[in-house]
């Protein structure tokens, strides 16, 4: 049974929070707020969906899972046991932190670190993007993808999809080079129905994310986005595109965090329980060119 709803936000930790204000007004046009001891980034009418905490480092820390209730979430946290792996309930202080009613904190197989949470317990005010921004697609999809590294990648992803519910959207087997082996990248969907809320990707990542992914509600701010990242001088990590899977026209670029962010628009729904799993042949119908995020 699916109980995990969607992917509500994520956790970077940073050695300068204001790097990540600065990056989330100026660049993703976000607003920024204080959030346990760092900075949150504001999205929509919740106080944040990406939280930067003060660290040693500049890497991705986790994943934010929401269920629906007080029910999926204990039938969550007994099914992780059940399949053996170690959940650490945390407590009201750790949930307040989050704007939850209830955490508790796991690592996968490939030693990511994800959070289940359930009840929202923040604050309910409007959008106001600081240059602009019409707005991200969030509600019940939550706040958008993240693209995680799976080494091991058979037991990574059996707990995504045996334990945790996941539905399998798209197979994609990658081929860097002619003469190289397989890349496997395979996209889960959650209950809400976004093409994929997580994707596990058969590859290392010494900042603990391949990408993370937010989606805009209009084409017109992914082109001024564009824009602004010469502008601002951030890093381009692939140019504008055409995904085949889930048609997301997008461009990637750096965060403060050492891992990517994918600002797209118009990526497509599935129906989980029917929706068919379709394997990509390719990364994309146009665009995206990655090799100018290795120059």
């Amino acid at each position: 049974m699916l109980n995990i709803e969607a992917l509500a936000y994520i956790v970077a930790e940073t050695t300068d929070p204001s790097q990540w204000q600065a990056f989330g007004e100026r660049m993703l046009g976000m607003q920024s707020v204080p959030a346990d001891g760092g900075v949150g980034l504001k999205m929509d009418g919740r106080d944040f969906r990406i939280i930067a905490v003060r660290g040693a480092s500049d890497r991705y820390l986790a994943s934010g899972w929401e269920v629906p209730d007080r029910a999926a979430f204990d039938a969550t946290v007994a099914a992780l046991q059940q399949a053996g792996v170690a959940v650490a309930l945390g407590s009201a202080a750790d949930a307040a932190a989050r704007k939850m009613s209830a955490i508790a904190t796991f690592n996968d197989p490939a030693g990511n670190r994800h959070e289940l949470v359930y009840g929202y317990t923040g604050g309910w005010t409007p959008f106001v993007s600081p240059i602009g921004v019409q707005g991200f697609k969030t509600g019940r999809q939550g706040m958008g993808h993240t693209v995680l590294p799976a080494i091991p990648f058979e037991p990574t992803l059996a707990l995504f999809r045996d334990t945790l519910g996941f539905g399998l959207s798209d197979i994609f087997n990658f081929k860097p080079a002619a003469d190289a082996p397989d890349i496997r990248i395979y996209f889960l969907h959650a209950a809400a129905g976004r093409h994929h809320s997580v994707a596990l990707a058969e590859m290392p990542s010494a900042s603990g994310c391949v990408h993370v992914m937010v989606e805009v509600n209009a084409l017109t701010d992914v082109g001024r986005a564009y824009d602004r990242l010469q502008a601002e001088g951030v890093k381009l990590m692939a140019t504008l595109g055409e995904h085949e899977n889930d048609r997301m026209t997008s461009f990637y670029m750096m965060t403060p965090g050492n891992f990517a962010i994918e600002y797209g628009w118009g990526g497509i729904s599935v129906e989980p329980g029917v929706w068919q799993t379709t394997q990509t042949q390719q990364v994309s119908i146009w665009g995206h060119d990655f090799s100018v995020g290795f120059r």
